[in-house]
């Protein structure tokens, strides 16, 4: 009888119900579907894909007891996430499915990922010891485009054409040219095209997030520096223009056709037009665990919300 019940609990499966905590410890550790709201961040070896109007996760358990830090995702339900620890790769996995496609091209980790905006292909940077940036057509498993990378890259981002993509890191803005690149391809492995940012006074500064324009401001390129400063580049690759965030520090931001968001220290959120970097607002800060939100002004800056005079 003993041996029965042994036998009964074995079968018993243990659900993953909840995950609390996140371990990454860059913005390119968490990304977002556009269309879905869908959230999507590592813990551990676990992807957390936080649903967030309804509160609930949904998980991909990794098969590996290494971590997943970096992720990506395309409006077409696709997730990709960089391995660190033995052996990295990059894996691509459907968001109501399994894993799709795999490759290995990196030797000591990846420090960021993202797909191509026509979700054709997928760019990876190695760690700095590494010094690699791929680029690989993701459906075939095959890398089309590699070339080497001196500085520390902390983001990257697609250009709204998917033509070129620009890294950002510690003293470094460049811009890397897959149309060029596939141009001097038959059926091997070219190395990709890639020009350096005019950084002008900021030579020294870390570069710690960058997002491509959209729209009609689609020829410009937005970066961060970690010491709070949004930079625009334009399409000559020349750093035409530069706001302070007014923080203490900076770690990443997002780019729409109408805003550009800045996410800084303590929580704080700015936004700016994608234009000419002009001020719009700054988001009021989340409440902590505990507040009694019916307490009335709680959070809200007493002054008003399009201050034009100073970031509040």
């Amino acid at each position: 009888m003993c041996i029965k019940v042994r036998r009964l609990k074995l079968k018993k499966q243990v659900c993953l119900e909840k995950v609390l905590g996140i371990s990454t410890a860059s913005s390119s550790g968490l990304t977002s579907d556009p269309n879905t709201g869908l959230i999507a961040y590592p813990a551990g070896c676990v992807v957390v894909l936080l649903h967030p109007k309804k509160n609930k996760q949904s998980h991909i358990i990794s098969a590996s007891r290494y971590a997943d830090p970096e992720l990506g995702a395309d409006p077409r339900g696709q997730v990709i996430f960089g391995r660190s620890g033995h052996m990295p790769c990059v894996r691509v996995w459907e968001l109501d499915g399994g894993q799709v496609a795999e490759v290995q091209c990196h030797k000591y980790g990846i420090s960021c990922v993202a797909f191509s905006t026509n979700s054709s292909y997928i760019v990876s940077v190695g760690y700095q010891h590494d010094m690699t940036v791929s680029v690989w057509d993701w459906k075939k498993g095959s890398i089309i485009a590699s070339n080497k990378v001196s500085s520390r890259v902390f983001a990257v981002s697609f250009s709204q054409d998917s033509s070129y993509f620009v890294t950002a890191g510690n003293r470094h803005v460049k811009f890397w040219y897959l149309d060029a690149s596939k141009e001097r391809r038959v059926n091997s492995t070219v190395p990709l095209i890639g020009r350096s940012g005019l950084l002008g006074d900021h030579k020294n500064s870390v570069f710690c997030g960058v997002a491509c324009g959209r729209g009609r401001t689609a020829s410009n390129t937005y970066c961060i520096t970690s010491s709070g400063l949004l930079c625009l580049f334009n399409s000559s690759r020349h750093l035409e223009a530069w706001v302070n965030l007014k923080t203490s520090s900076a770690s990443c931001l997002a780019v729409s056709e109408s805003f550009v968001f800045c996410g800084c220290a303590n929580g704080v959120v700015r936004v700016f037009g994608p234009s000419n970097l002009q001020y719009v607002t700054t988001l009021h800060r989340p409440h902590r665990l505990g507040v009694d939100l019916a307490q009335s002004g709680y959070g809200y800056c007493k002054r008003s919300q399009r201050c034009t005079a100073e970031l509040c």
